[in-house]
């Protein structure tokens, strides 16, 4: 079984800023690519952030220059630093891994199940 947990989530003011975890756990035997993911209501859910194994990162215009995705490897967790944030960041955040489970072993994508934050004006 894997397991994929967020944290971090809360209710802050336009201008601060939260850091989402986003930590693994199970029967992991590598993590290729990690994500952040949002939902607002009504919408669909939306890219916010990836990083690959090597560290390679991409981002919603939206949030460029805005946040910072980061991983550790060794603790096979996510990292999403969410600075500078606005009412419309409001959603609900989930993180995702595309891993494999055992060494050779087909890569799966496993969800989290969500966090939210909540940026109030």
């Amino acid at each position: 079984q894997v397991q994929l947990v967020e944290s971090g989530g809360g209710l802050v003011q336009a201008g601060g800023s939260l850091r989402l975890s986003c930590a693994a756990s199970g029967s992991i035997f590598s993590i290729n690519a990690m994500g952040w993911y949002r939902q607002a209501p009504g919408k669909q859910r939306e890219l916010v952030a990836g990083i690959t194994s090597g560290g390679s990162t991409n981002y919603a215009d939206s949030v460029k220059g805005r946040f910072t995705i980061s991983r550790d490897n060794a603790k096979n967790t996510g990292y999403l630093q969410m600075n500078s944030l606005k009412p419309e960041d409001t959603a609900v955040y989930y993180c995702n891994a595309d891993l494999s489970r055992y060494r050779y072993g087909p890569l799966s994508l496993y969800w989290g199940q969500g966090t939210q934050v909540t940026v109030s004006s």
